[in-house]
């Protein structure tokens, strides 16, 4: 932890009744998004686009949640430095060709206009591009819905903590009133470095033994189960 991070000065909690966390901070692609596939699509044709490797369905799945530059690294770790700003731009072309193909998980809307009505704040910590959550929350109409959001571009990459420090510093929640969900092990690390409590979603990229390796507060297969889950314990 940097000596900025060591140096955060927390608000008192506020205690709501009957509430356990006052923030609750999403992951974008795989939790909210039902998005995974076509990533893991637009990875590969990227990668082809360049004359790299194209890699698996797992490895092109497992760097999902990561900044967009480093994720595309790892994926196509053959494809030399002086192509990564041209892969980069190849994977942008083919998801902005394709993302209206994708929408929210059946069940979000919902979830986030009860977790509202129900007092919480609502926030994005995603490895998405500015440009491309700014599209998907146009494109389902979410405007209103999060009270503040944070990209890798904008902040780092996960697991580093800043994109989590930056959101509880702006709505001054502590991190022990502080929830971040995610279906990926980079989501629940990030959690981890920021001090926050991490519940995992398992319909999402990663699998559920790499989820349950770090501990998370449940590990929930639905949007149906994650609603029921929150409205019982957060």
């Amino acid at each position: 932890m940097s000596a900025d991070q060591g140096e955060a000065s927390w608000p008192q909690a506020s205690n709501r009744l009957g509430s356990r966390f006052d923030l609750i901070v999403f992951d974008w692609d795989g939790t909210l998004f039902d998005s995974t596939a076509l990533i893991v699509q637009c990875i590969q044709a990227a990668v082809q686009d360049v004359g790299g490797q194209v890699p698996s369905r797992e490895r092109a799945a497992w760097v999902i949640g990561l900044g967009l530059e480093q994720a595309l690294v790892q994926a196509a770790p053959d494809v030399p430095a002086h192509r990564h700003a041209q892969l980069v731009q190849r994977y942008q072309y083919h998801w902005f060709a394709r993302q209206h193909e994708v929408t929210l998980f059946d069940g979000v809307l919902p979830m986030l206009h009860d977790l509202r009505a129900r007092g919480h704040r609502l926030a994005v910590a995603t490895g998405k591009s500015r440009r491309g959550l700014d599209a998907a929350l146009r494109s389902v109409a979410l405007h209103g819905v999060f009270d503040a959001t944070r990209t890798a571009e904008e902040t780092a990459s996960k697991p580093h903590p800043q994109m989590l420090l930056e959101l509880m510093k702006e709505l001054e929640v502590p991190p022990e009133r502080t929830l971040m969900i995610g279906d990926t092990s980079h989501d629940l690390q990030l959690a981890r470095n920021a001090g926050c409590a991490a519940l995992a979603v398992g319909y999402g990229a990663h699998g559920h033994d790499e989820l349950l390796a770090h501990a998370p507060l449940a590990l929930v297969h639905s949007v149906a189960e994650l609603h029921a889950w929150l409205q019982s314990h957060a």
